[in-house]
């Protein structure tokens, strides 16, 4: 139920929603009512709750916000059981933006935590994942490429429609000398593989993982350890491919055996490459998009689903700077 009232030349609204159960309405609340504080501040109206019904009043075009927020979040509840900050951060953002929200398909439930596509964006790539034997995805960071791939990586391994899960990331340095680094090989290229092992440990705990490495299920290497190799019933997941040169790309491309399943991401807008080398993913999208069974999947800062800060920030760095002028300051 919406109301409308005039008042000094602006619009004043409010609504009423109502929540069946207790437990979804707690879920939508957050704890001590962090989501709605959230929305409080985000959309600058007044929100509280009493009797199974949560109330909204302030301006109207910020009430209509908030209010498709809570009906969202309360949606997600009803299906999936929970919602988490980041959550409503996301479903902030989306309806901001103007972007439609996305009800992607769970992958996977992890330690009673539910992984799906936040923005429709993901649910493209994840989708792409799903239907296609190579994917091949661009994208800046927080916007869940290596993440999405990785969960559903274990999903397959645990429903058993792979043997086994290749994690591989180029060691290329990025302003740091690897000759510098203290201990032997695997002590020097651990730090550039430790991001998959991060995503790995948030969908497996430590012990499986180690089970599962042992038993050869699992293999966390760098590029230059796939050369030679043929990978069948494997799910592939190449991290960080811009810096991939393009013999290397092609090198790993066709190390694909039967049954298996490749997957390539990255960010060509930090390519820490020399000034001479192509990026291998940039060479490979522009070659390879229109193969069939070969998915490109462009995702943008509005699929960052880190801090809200992080869109910002990378919006910053892609605007052109301004000029500068070099000439004698002005002398008053």
């Amino acid at each position: 139920m919406r109301r409308l009232s005039g008042g000094r030349g602006s619009w004043m609204a409010d609504t009423t929603i109502s929540v069946v159960g207790s437990k979804t309405l707690l879920a939508v609340l957050g704890a001590r009512d962090q989501h709605l504080r959230m929305i409080r501040e985000a959309l600058g109206v007044r929100v509280s709750a009493r009797d199974g019904q949560i109330f909204v009043e302030g301006d109207e075009d910020a009430v209509a916000r908030a209010t498709d927020v809570l009906e969202q979040l309360r949606s997600q509840v009803q299906l999936y059981g929970s919602v988490t900050p980041d959550d409503v951060v996301r479903t902030l953002a989306e309806v901001r933006n103007g972007q439609p929200l996305s009800r992607a398909a769970p992958i996977a439930v992890f330690s009673n935590r539910q992984i799906r596509p936040r923005t429709p964006g993901q649910a493209r790539y994840v989708d792409s994942i799903r239907s296609s034997d190579v994917v091949l995805c661009d994208g800046p960071a927080g916007t869940g490429k290596t993440y999405l791939a990785v969960a559903t990586a274990v999903a397959a391994l645990r429903e058993e429609r792979i043997r086994k899960i290749v994690l591989v990331r180029p060691a290329v340095e990025a302003g740091e000398s690897l000759g510098f680094l203290p201990g032997d090989l695997q002590a020097k290229i651990n730090p550039y593989l430790r991001p998959l092992m991060d995503a790995l440990r948030e969908m497996i705990d430590h012990d499986a993982i180690k089970r599962y490495t042992e038993q050869d299920l699992i293999e966390v290497i760098p590029l230059a350890y796939m050369r030679g190799r043929t990978l069948n019933e494997a799910f592939i997941i190449l991290d960080e491919a811009q810096n991939a040169t393009v013999s290397q790309m092609k090198m790993f491309l066709t190390r694909m055996g039967a049954g298996s399943k490749i997957v390539t991401s990255g960010d060509t807008t930090q390519v820490d490459l020399p000034p001479r080398n192509c990026s291998g993913l940039i060479d490979a999208m522009r070659r390879l998009h229109e193969i069939p069974g070969v998915a490109t999947v462009k995702l943008t800062e509005q699929d960052i689903v880190r801090h809200p800060l992080v869109q910002e920030i990378v919006k910053a760095y892609e605007r052109k700077p301004e000029k500068r002028h070099h000439g004698k300051p002005h002398e008053a």
